[in-house]
């Protein structure tokens, strides 16, 4: 059985074409338990994002992520680019979770 970043990596994988895919498990940030696979920061650069706004590219990640938004995922840190905006891209770093008492 794949675990969820494999399901993700595999669904953006084929949806996307992606000449970058960066899928990092930060669950362990959060107050969840050990070994969990809900909470990822993605970075994806594919052409398939030229001319769209961010809140297109969202929605089109949104929508080949359904089934692992519908169950073990609970947030997801998008950083979206099409290949020519990438070159100048600098991916945020995640913020420590402030919730949950850690």
């Amino acid at each position: 059985m794949n675990s969820v970043q494999q399901s993700i990596e595999q669904a953006l994988q084929k949806a996307f074409a992606p000449e970058v895919l960066v899928v990092e498990n930060e669950s362990h940030k959060h107050n969840v338990p050990a070994n969990s696979e809900t909470h990822f920061k993605i970075t994806l650069v594919s052409e398939a994002f030229a001319g769209k706004r961010q809140v297109q590219r969202h929605q089109n990640v949104y929508g080949e992520l359904r089934e692992q938004l519908a169950g073990p995922v609970h947030a997801l840190a998008l950083h979206t680019y099409a290949p020519a905006e990438w070159q100048e891209a600098q991916v945020p770093e995640s913020p420590n979770c402030l919730g949950g008492g850690k």
